[in-house]
């Protein structure tokens, strides 16, 4: 695929602190393939095993479970640059065991598993990304449960409203809610105190 001068700058600010050329690295810029999901659009559902890894161009995705009455509990959120996929599905090629719907009309850069290892093997450099990466999803995962156990609803809104990116900002308060552990009327409240 030939990607466009803003899809090149949107991959190379992903993969930071790699120094990605086009020139050095023609392979990695090449398996990229673009995609676009409508709005409420399935990306990966729970029970089928993730087959890409992503890269946000635009758009803001959920990433939930159902509970045991059905409704949506939201673990996060992609959006404008972020990464996106079900990445334990995605290493481990096992059945996903939650969502990622799109929240808004979404396009995505993509690449499948196969093409995702050779960049492993065809560019050493891959390797530091990997190990950074990994680290920063895991250290972010603990921070996470240890805001979900440790602070107020009203500590975990003020936190969340001051990390909170601008593509959040206008998707339905009950999603944010949900992700912050708390009812969408506690969300509301605390909202409109600040």
């Amino acid at each position: 695929m030939n990607l466009t001068s803003d899809q090149i700058s949107i991959l190379k600010l992903a993969f930071k602190p790699l120094e990605l050329s086009v020139e050095k690295h023609p392979l990695f810029f090449e398996q990229w393939q673009e995609d676009s999901f409508e709005r409420y659009e399935f990306i990966t559902e729970a029970g089928k095993i993730e087959r890409y890894f992503y890269i946000i161009e635009s758009g803001v995705q959920i990433i939930y479970i159902l509970d045991h009455s059905g409704n949506k509990r939201v673990l996060g959120f992609s959006f404008d640059g972020s990464y996106s996929g079900v990445y334990d599905s995605f290493l481990d090629q096992k059945p996903s065991s939650y969502f990622i719907e799109s929240l808004t009309p979404s396009k995505v850069l993509k690449i499948d598993k196969s093409q995702y290892n050779s960049f492993f093997e065809n560019y050493p450099e891959f390797e530091h990304w990997g190990r950074i990466i990994h680290a920063k999803l895991f250290v972010g995962r603990v921070e996470r449960e240890i805001e979900l156990i440790t602070l107020t609803a009203k500590e975990r809104f003020e936190v969340f409203s001051k990390r909170c990116p601008e593509p959040l900002k206008n998707i339905p308060q009950k999603y944010l809610a949900s992700y912050l552990n708390m009812t969408p009327e506690t969300y509301s409240r605390l909202r409109a105190e600040l």
